[in-house]
């Protein structure tokens, strides 16, 4: 990883928000519109959590709505291991989100694309997870054909999303400033209510 975010591959691709919320022209024209899109996207983020809670990315996260959540989660981190876990799930919704800044839902299925961002997000977090686990419990969690997925899917996606991504997989997360900034405010152990 950069050592300066001012210099990274994140920061010289940051996107603005209309730009992560824009529809691409072929999910327009199957009728997909900007709310549908951000509830897939909303969706696929808490199946990425889920699915992480279960292959033991050892994840503590609830889906977040907000900073106020996000802030009250780091609180609740118990250790640096806990933040470097934290990551996984992070760095899999970012993933996520920048593909379909190039790429279609109808290009790239959502149901397939988050576990492949997961995966690919274990590998760049080091905090690997192997693609047979990803499928088995991709079976247990979901009885839908739809989401029936084997391991050469997830890998062939994998490439997929690396190229969509443009091979940069630098994420920077708020975790490891934000942890000791909290501390030495003295706000380990505020809870939501006198955060808001």
């Amino acid at each position: 990883m950069a050592a300066n975010f001012w210099t990274s591959s994140h920061y010289k691709h940051l996107l603005d928000q209309e730009d992560v919320d824009m529809v691409n022209t072929l999910d327009k024209e199957k009728g997909i519109t900007l709310e549908d899109f951000k509830l897939i996207k909303m969706h696929m983020a808490s199946y990425i959590l889920k699915l992480a809670q279960q292959v033991k990315v050892r994840q503590s996260l609830q889906c977040m709505k907000g900073r106020e959540q996000g802030i009250a989660t780091l609180l609740e981190a118990k250790s640096p291991m806990d933040m470097q876990n934290m990551k996984v799930v992070a760095t899999a919704v970012t993933y996520m989100r920048r593909v379909y800044t190039k790429k279609s839902m109808t290009e790239y299925d959502p149901r397939l694309v988050a576990p492949t961002c997961l995966y690919l997000a274990s590998k760049a977090e080091e905090s690997t997870v192997q693609a047979r686990l990803l499928v088995f419990y991709i079976k247990k969690l979901y009885a839908d054909e739809k989401y029936r997925y084997e391991i050469k899917d997830i890998l062939e996606m994998e490439m997929k999303v690396l190229e969509a991504l443009n091979y940069y997989l630098v994420v920077y997360h708020p975790y490891r400033s934000l942890s000791p900034l909290l501390q030495d405010a003295g706000l380990n152990d505020l809870n939501m209510t006198q955060l808001t």
